[in-house]
């Protein structure tokens, strides 16, 4: 039993081997660099416009996760728009959108948020341009495999912010 006690000590000892890390040690390797995210957030963002404004909805799925939520109102302006779609099957009719985020949280290495408002132009019935204004709240993940921020979860209101 004697051997065997400090045989189990010098294991311990020898797999420790000094690289035992402090707790500021460990964080210190975790930093993540805020500015260079929010690029990526923001290079993502304006991805996901410039593929609605060149008609490119194939492309959509690529700014979002697999198991991408996104909830828009149900009431306001967004009736006609929804009235218009429902009428003309398989067409995604935004001409544009337009985000203006007000505020971008990085929580993590994954996940973020991002809070603002957004324009959506779409075409009438009548060939009439129109703006549907909301309030969007965003949860952005970081996919694992490609390191990209993607749309993962997201609520608009027609409330506006002041």
């Amino acid at each position: 039993m004697k051997y065997l006690i400090i045989t189990w000590i010098l294991f311990i000892m020898i797999s420790c081997n000094g690289d035992i890390k402090t707790d500021s040690e460990a964080s210190d390797n975790n930093k993540i660099d805020l500015q260079a995210e929010l690029i990526s957030i923001e290079r993502t963002r304006t991805g996901f416009q410039q593929a609605i404004k060149e008609k490119r909805y194939a492309d959509l799925r690529n700014f979002g996760t697999e198991d991408i939520i996104t909830l828009t109102p149900i009431c306001g302006t967004w009736e006609e728009y929804k009235s218009l779609r429902a009428s003309q099957e398989g067409l995604f009719s935004y001409d544009s959108l337009i985000m203006s985020p007000k505020e971008t949280i990085i929580v993590s290495d994954s996940i973020a948020y991002d809070f603002g408002t957004s324009s959506v132009y779409y075409t009438n019935a009548e060939g009439e341009s129109m703006e549907i204004m909301d309030t969007y709240l965003a949860i952005i993940k970081k996919d694992k495999k490609d390191g990209v921020w993607k749309l993962h979860r997201e609520v608009a209101t027609t409330n506006l912010l002041d």
